[in-house]
């Protein structure tokens, strides 16, 4: 897309935090170009939390973000469909510290945005397109990007459970895309982790209708899986929440190997501290520069 875009009208939408297990609202705003995704804490005077890698907090099971003390917990799956659906600029109101979890994916999120519609601006969009091949690894787990002139998605993860082992996801990401086959992706847990990650403050908000839980040898949810590797998807869906961060449209290839949150936000930190790892680009400059490409 050639202009930077927002929503047409307000929407909202309510339900519990997954780990504080709190309820809130929230209400998602237009809001001007150049403005990003712009969190705004309604109980706190409308105190506002930028959704910048420079804000990020903490990235132990969600993505936190935090600016002088104020915090917006849970962020990557509203801001992975912000990114997913081409959204740059909007304001999120929300009542409460941690974003709303609805059904575990970013579904509902998506038919919010669809009903909220989507407006251009005049202002030409701007995309960050990496220069030389990054990435970061640490005890088997490896993220990369690549050159590209488009936002191209390879994600493999491994867990040792008969429905999920190995599985690999490779995707060009699109609205259209990512709307049918990323979105609707939910996140999972696993059963013998419940008692320890409660007992840690953490998924006080979970329950079959917002999250996957696997047992030995199935899955506890009566509908079963959406996709025969929804895991996979819902990992590309959350690792697309973090990269959101950039600020940006990014153009790379980025390739991940059993990533989670903490790796994610390192990669991002990684690129934007160094300004020669990568390149600000028009959608019209990157145009001529396909063009040129093919006739050369």
């Amino acid at each position: 897309m050639r202009f930077e875009t927002t929503i047409q009208r307000p929407v909202e939408a309510r339900g519990v935090g997954l780990h504080h297990g709190v309820p809130v609202s929230i209400r998602i705003l237009p809001a001007p170009p150049s403005t990003g995704i712009v969190f705004r804490r309604t109980d706190l005077d409308g105190f506002p939390v930028p959704a910048s890698w420079r804000h990020v907090a903490r990235v132990s099971y969600a993505t936190s973000l935090m600016r002088q003390g104020v915090l917006i917990s849970t962020t990557e799956h509203l801001l992975s469909v912000f990114y997913g659906m081409g959204v740059d600029n909007a304001y999120v109101d929300i009542d409460n510290l941690e974003v709303p979890i609805l059904d575990g994916s970013g579904q509902p999120y998506v038919e919010l945005l669809r009903e909220a519609g989507l407006k251009p601006y005049r202002r030409r969009k701007r995309y960050l397109r990496i220069r030389p091949p990054v990435s970061v690894e640490a005890n088997g787990k490896r993220i990369s990007i690549l050159p590209a002139d488009g936002f191209l998605l390879t994600c493999d993860v491994f867990f040792d459970h008969p429905l999920i082992r190995h599985q690999s996801l490779d995707m060009e990401v699109t609205p259209e895309r990512y709307a049918q086959e990323m979105a609707p992706a939910r996140t999972f847990g696993f059963e013998y982790e419940l008692h320890q990650m409660r007992n840690m403050g953490l998924i006080r908000g979970a329950s079959l209708d917002n999250a996957i839980c696997f047992q030995r040898d199935g899955v506890l949810n009566p509908g079963g899986l959406r996709f025969p590797d929804e895991c996979c998807r819902h990992k590309a869906l959350d690792l697309i929440g973090d990269l959101a961060l950039i600020g940006r449209p990014l153009l790379g290839h980025v390739i991940a190997e059993r990533a989670g949150h903490a790796m994610h936000a390192a990669l991002v930190s990684k690129v934007m501290s160094d300004p020669t790892l990568y390149e600000i680009l028009s959608f019209d400059q990157l145009a001529t520069r396909v063009t040129q490409a093919l006739v050369s």
